[in-house]
């Protein structure tokens, strides 16, 4: 259902773009780490581990900043790391260098530590968890707090170009109870999505479970025919459905694809019904192809790949493996994922090829292109694994560190230009050098 739209021409000029998202990110910026699960959102690289390098033996820690606290990962693009997080009563915005860690610029407004509708869970996270975003063609970031602060910033200067508090502005409601289990609510989660000229926000309000913006000035542009409360996930996924442009969300019901093309924006593709105890599913959908991944654990103890048509969605195989926070990565026809082990299954089949080693909770992945997967888990420790092509039938760990130790490794692990950049849920941020070993200096691809 279209609510708010510009004229049709307008449209056309403001969705020019869309038909290339899903590759833009990896086109424009190389090595960076522009948006949520990286250049092409999936927790893949061109990057190798530089593991023949040698900087796994002990990786060197270049520095270490505070950042606030909170579950947002970070982002770096073209020598800068952003972050968002939590301190003394305040949202900050920080743009740090890349080199040395310094802060090039910090702004920060006042925000309550958890979202106003906020439940259940508050020794496990506290302030924002939705990672930024970075649009390449206006240089500008996009943060959303766990109050529903939605903010466009220069990216250069940190200059406020445009805000919306979207609980003030759309009625959320908080997260309904799911069975017998206990209700639960953390606030606004979800990463925004840069689809050509539109800003795409997971917000969960009655008029719409999604939001398109305008990402120049922050006008509404449309909401979501499907009106669901947004999931607990890491944000929506762009994908190419039958050759049309459309995003991907895991939200409280289950899967749901949306239209992102002129004449039916916000319209609903498909659904697939996949509602969790305590509304905790995590783990982000994975786009691959024509299919979505989703997992998640408590009474959906699951794997499941989902294909998704102009018709509607439908299941592709299950399997009784899950993760609770880590979101599968594929790579040449394996599914990684940690949780309190790593797994790897067959993406055809769902077969499980092996499985090993100890992650706790807390996890997310990257494969690399040198066919190995770094394991960012539980209280801050980072180890490598070898893939399936390099080990097929059973889980070989070749190193293993541990890096923070004080709070959960909710945020995703960022891997950029042979740096990795660790970040637990307290706010501290830790920059490791995987070329110092070598005597290289991170250089482009």
């Amino acid at each position: 259902m279209l609510l708010t739209r510009n004229t049709m021409s307008d449209l056309m000029k403001v969705l020019g773009l869309v038909a290339l998202l899903s590759l833009a990110g990896g086109i424009a910026h190389g090595e960076d780490w522009p948006h949520w699960r990286g250049a092409q959102r999936n927790g893949t690289t061109s990057e190798s581990s530089r593991w023949e390098e040698g900087g796994w033996q002990k990786p060197r820690e270049r520095w270490r900043v505070a950042v606030g606290e909170g579950s947002s990962s970070p982002l770096v693009v073209a020598g800068h790391v952003y972050t968002l997080g939590w301190a003394d009563g305040q949202e900050q915005i920080s743009r740090l260098d890349t080199d040395s860690g310094r802060v090039d610029w910090r702004q920060a407004y006042r925000a309550p530590q958890y979202g106003r509708r906020s439940d259940g869970d508050k020794g496990l996270y506290s302030g924002p968890s939705a990672t930024p975003e970075y649009d390449p063609l206006t240089g500008r970031l996009y943060t959303l707090g766990s109050d529903g602060e939605l903010q466009c910033r220069e990216a250069a200067t940190g200059k406020l170009v445009w805000r919306r508090p979207l609980y003030d502005e759309f009625e959320v409601p908080q997260r309904p109870k799911v069975g017998r289990s206990g209700r639960r609510d953390y606030g606004c989660t979800s990463a925004p999505v840069v689809a050509g000229e539109m800003l795409v926000v997971e917000i969960g309000a009655t008029t719409g479970c999604l939001v398109g913006f305008d990402k120049r000035d922050g006008r509404t542009l449309w909401q979501s025919q499907s009106k669901s409360p947004a999931g607990h996930t890491g944000g929506p996924v762009p994908l190419n459905v039958q050759g049309v442009p459309c995003v991907a969300v895991h939200n409280f019901d289950g899967l749901l694809v949306t239209r992102l093309d002129p004449e039916h924006l916000g319209e609903t593709v498909a659904e697939f019904p996949w509602r969790t105890e305590f509304a905790n599913n995590i783990a982000s959908l994975t786009v691959c192809d024509d299919s979505v991944l989703l997992t998640s654990h408590y009474n959906q103890q699951k794997t499941a790949r989902i294909r998704v048509t102009l018709r509607g969605a439908e299941r592709v195989w299950e399997q009784n493996v899950a993760s609770k926070v880590c979101s599968p990565v594929v790579r040449d026809g394996h599914v990684y994922l940690a949780w309190q082990e790593v797994i790897c299954l067959d993406f055809d089949t769902g077969r499980i090829r092996w499985r090993g080693g100890r992650t706790g909770d807390p996890g997310s992945c990257i494969a690399t292109s040198d066919d190995r997967i770094i394991v960012w888990s539980g209280r801050g420790t980072l180890s490598l694994v070898d893939s399936a092509r390099r080990s097929p039938d059973r889980y070989h760990e070749l190193s293993s560190h541990p890096v923070l130790s004080n709070t959960d490794a909710w945020p995703h692990v960022v891997l950029s230009r042979g740096r990795l950049y660790c970040k637990d849920r307290g706010g501290a941020l830790v920059c490791l050098d995987l070329s110092a070993m070598s005597g290289k200096t991170p250089t482009e691809e």
